[in-house]
């Protein structure tokens, strides 16, 4: 009797220590925990999953850091976090939420899918990235993938969303449910470019745990390790409209050099007055392990990759 009484009580304490645990790590105000998600959709999500690294506060304490930039390390092959700083704070993605449009996009549409634009592609916000599509332009989705995430173009971002949901409102839409699907329960999509918008938002952590996914993905994989690309694409007329662009990481470009024993293979960048520069990347050391690395809220290019150079040198350290 001693034995089953200890047996009953055990399972009771260690409930009520982990549930602490995960209120004292999870407090954001627009978390959903997988219990909430299972609930939803009768999906059973492995938060803690053996495939995933884990960050439940900060991680190391060698970089010196601006006041606001937050970021991550992760190494892919021991499935170990090795740098994290404000990981679970909610931040504005600028660019990055494009990481997760491509995800959708992948996974709900085919390459060789025409995408027809509608006049809702037409983005006036001063300073935004665009290719200035027009109604009735169209393209392939392969073309649009590669416009997205090598130039960042938020038309073409609009363009893929109406032609794979149907509406705007709908991808996004898909964009949650992904996100849940993922694990990534504290971010929230509200459009699918990244432009500053109220209850937009995700984590460093978020973001790792989003990329990983976007990386199973061979075009994906493919298109971020591109330096530039060129196609054409047809006009309301029926004319073809040849675009070039390059890839806005800093790394592939040539504008900043590859810290020593570290490869950058490709990524994303993000950029607004709100989200301040932004950059989440695939990075391998010289034996071939893979990486994932992320800073958000740095507040300027400069500081940005000075900032990512230092955080992948702790690869090597």
């Amino acid at each position: 009797m001693r034995c089953t009484n200890k047996l009953v009580i055990l399972p009771i304490i260690m409930s009520v220590l982990l549930t602490a645990c995960s209120n004292s790590d999870y407090s954001l105000k627009y978390t959903m925990n997988a219990s909430d998600y299972s609930e939803k959709t009768g999906e059973v999500l492995d938060t803690f999953a053996s495939d995933r690294c884990v960050v439940s506060g900060n991680i190391g304490d060698s970089l010196t850091l601006t006041e606001k930039t937050c970021c991550g390390l992760f190494d892919l092959s021991k499935k170990e976090t090795l740098y994290a700083y404000n990981a679970h704070t909610q931040l504005d993605p600028a660019s990055l939420t494009k990481v997760m449009t491509a995800i959708v996009a992948l996974k709900k549409g085919s390459l060789d899918q025409a995408l027809v634009a509608s006049d809702k592609v037409i983005i006036t916000e001063s300073g935004a990235q665009k290719i200035n599509l027009s109604a009735g332009d169209s393209m392939t989705l392969e073309q649009a993938l590669h416009l997205l995430l090598l130039y960042s173009a938020n038309d073409v971002a609009v363009l893929i969303a109406e032609n794979i949901g149907g509406t705007v409102d709908e991808f996004v839409n898909m964009m949650n449910e992904e996100a849940l699907a993922i694990g990534a329960t504290n971010s929230h999509f509200m459009n699918p470019n990244g432009l500053t918008q109220d209850d937009h938002y995700t984590t460093i952590y978020d973001m790792y745990l989003i990329f990983n996914e976007a990386i199973k993905y061979d075009k994906f994989s493919e298109i971020i390790q591109m330096g530039s690309y060129t196609t054409q694409y047809y006009t309301s007329s029926g004319d073809l409209k040849e675009v070039s662009v390059n890839n806005t990481n800093g790394y592939l470009n040539g504008h900043y050099d590859m810290p020593a024993g570290i490869t950058v293979i490709g990524g994303k960048t993000g950029t607004t007055a709100a989200a301040g520069h932004c950059l989440i990347q695939l990075a391998a050391d010289t034996s071939g392990n893979k990486y994932i690395s992320v800073i958000m809220r740095a507040e300027d290019t400069e500081t940005l990759y000075t900032e990512m150079s230092s955080l992948l040198l702790e690869i090597t350290s």
